[in-house]
C-alpha cells in the first residue's frame, strides 16, 4: 500500500486533493485506499499515528482519515500533533473500539481537534461524502501543490 499518484479531484487549480489514510487494519486500509483512489483522490497510507506523522513530513495533504486505537501511536496523539500546525489538514477520526467506548473515543477526538468523526463500521459512500463535504467547506484554504 502506498496510495495512488494520479487523481481527478482537484483543488480548483488543477492540483490533486491529497488524503492520508491511517488504520492498523490492513483490510480496511486497502478498502479505503481503493475507494478514495476510485473517487479521484491522491492517497497515501500509514498503519499508525507515528508513521502518519512521518508521511506528513514529505506529503502535505488536505485531509487525514485516522483510526483512533492503533499500536505505537494512537490517532488521538496524531490528531494533537497534526492540529498544532497553522496549515493543518482537515481530520476525520474513525473508531470501532468496543461497544460503549467507541462514542467516548470519537467524542474525545472531536474535542481534541478532529473536524468530523465516524463510527465503524461505515459504508465507503459515507466516508467519501464526509470527506467531500469537509474539503468543499475548506476549498478556499486548500494548499496548492506543484507547478
Amino acid at each position: 500500500m502506498g496510495g495512488n499518484q494520479s487523481a481527478r479531484k482537484d483543488t480548483g487549480g488543477g492540483h490533486a486533493i491529497r488524503v492520508l489514510l491511517v488504520d492498523d487494519d490492513p483490510d480496511l486500509l486497502a478498502l479505503m485506499d481503493s475507494a478514495f483512489t476510485r473517487a479521484g483522490y491522491d492517497t497515501r497510507t500509514a498503519t499508525n499515528g507515528r508513521k502518519a506523522l512521518a508521511v506528513l513530513r514529505t506529503y502535505p495533504c488536505d485531509l487525514v482519515v485516522t483510526d483512533i486505537v492503533m499500536p505505537e501511536m494512537e490517532g488521538i496523539g496524531a490528531i494533537l500533533e497534526i492540529k498544532r500546525h497553522p496549515d493543518a489538514p482537515k481530520v476525520i477520526a474513525i473508531s470501532g473500539a468496543g461497544p460503549g467506548s467507541r462514542h467516548d473515543y470519537l467524542k474525545w477526538a472531536k474535542h481534541l481537534g478532529a473536524d468530523e468523526t465516524l463510527a465503524k463500521p461505515f459504508r465507503m459512500s459515507e466516508i467519501l461524502a464526509l470527506a467531500s463535504r469537509l474539503i468543499a467547506n475548506n476549498s478556499n484554504h486548500l494548499r496548492q501543490y506543484g507547478s
